[in-house]
């Protein structure tokens, strides 16, 4: 069967063969005393590649999360996009029971996110606006200079999971390359200012590592490692995971363009194949890819069939009040003719979706209408 669940977008897999070896897994000591001094190297070189100042490691966006928003106090305003990932309103959530103002504002709407600001900043202290980066949803990249001109404009901060697009997205894009290079995500593809911003980014999308970096200024990092809890309640990052990250941060300095450019092509090849075919697609030029299905076509069906046809899609739960959606995770490694078929068995079961509906409609009889 042909997987495209995947969000290895690079195809970074880390065999145990390629990893660097480690003499104990783990050191049994919490962060907060001590830590391997590879795990501060590893955090430096991922805020770095974003043009950050520094950064901390952890073993999951949730540990950071949880932190993070949990330092918040009676006094903090968090304004945060009402389609924020599941794992940012956990750390909402806790942020709310400490007492904090937590505010809604449209998706990727920065016009919203100023009137929300109006209407609230002069109730309260501190200030944090949350984000996604890129939605694969819509995707669309979050509008992170307007956000950030706002927050600013308030004395705010920035907090921003860009977990989608790293490794994925870069510096300096143009028309043969939109997605950049160098792999350090939204703040390089942008090239907006990086003062008062904070980044979450798990490496387990792009860079294939399940561990979780929050980088930042040297000040903010500082105060963060001062007050966290789950460095000093939670198990360390393990040396297995650390010791891929290095390998990792190697591979997309010696391959990364390269696949970005692969996985560019792979994305093209899918969207115009598709579009041979009269059917539409969202996501620009993102690796996720949601397919534009017609308005009576059974999304769950749809992906009934493309499994019995070799293809595993993702079923997209509904989003902003609309139906199901039939998704793609293209990866660099993907061959062209994976692609190819995995857009020929969308339109054929689109098609066959459509006939099983003509001849539903046909075998209706009309009630008699009455006088």
């Amino acid at each position: 069967m042909d997987d495209f669940t995947s969000a290895l977008y690079l195809g970074f897999r880390h065999p145990s063969s390629h990893v660097s070896p480690w003499q104990q897994l783990t050191t049994g000591i919490p962060a907060a005393l001590e830590e391997p001094p590879i795990n501060q190297w590893v955090a430096n070189q991922v805020a770095k590649m974003q043009g950050l100042e520094t950064g901390v490691i952890s073993p999951s966006s949730l540990h950071l999360y949880w932190d993070v928003l949990g330092q918040a106090r009676e006094s903090t305003l968090i304004l945060a996009d009402d389609k924020s990932y599941a794992v940012a309103r956990w750390g909402l959530e806790r942020a709310a029971a400490r007492g904090a103002k937590v505010v809604y504002f449209k998706h990727q709407d920065a016009q919203d996110l100023s009137l929300r600001l109006r209407q609230y900043v002069p109730r309260k202290g501190s200030l944090l606006v949350v984000t996604d980066g890129w939605c694969p949803h819509c995707g669309k990249p979050a509008p992170l200079p307007e956000y950030l001109s706002v927050s600013r404009e308030y004395g705010g901060s920035l907090l921003i999971d860009d977990t989608q697009a790293l490794g994925v997205l870069g510096a300096r894009p143009t028309t043969e390359l939109p997605g950049g290079k160098g792999g350090g995500g939204l703040l390089q593809w942008y090239n907006t200012q990086r003062e008062n911003i904070m980044t979450i980014c798990s490496l387990a999308k792009g860079l294939g590592v399940p561990l979780s970096i929050l980088s930042a200024s040297q000040q903010q990092i500082a105060r963060f490692k001062s007050q966290s809890e789950t460095r000093v309640h939670c198990s360390p990052v393990s040396a297995a995971h650390v010791q891929a990250a290095s390998l990792a941060l190697a591979e997309n300095r010696r391959l990364g363009n390269l696949r970005r450019l692969k996985l560019y092509e792979n994305v093209t090849l899918f969207r115009e194949s598709l579009a041979g075919f009269g059917i539409p697609s969202k996501g620009s030029f993102f690796p996720v890819q949601t397919v534009k299905l017609p308005s009576r076509t059974n999304p769950y069906a749809t992906y009934q069939r493309l499994r019995s046809m070799g293809i595993r899609p993702l079923l997209l739960e509904p989003h902003q009040g609309q139906k199901a959606d039939i998704g793609l995770c293209l990866t660099a490694l993907h061959s062209p003719e994976q692609i190819t078929r995995a857009a020929t068995c969308i339109y054929e079961a689109i098609q066959t979706g459509q006939r099983k509906a003509q001849r539903y409609v046909r075998t209706i009889t009309p009630m008699p209408s009455r006088l």
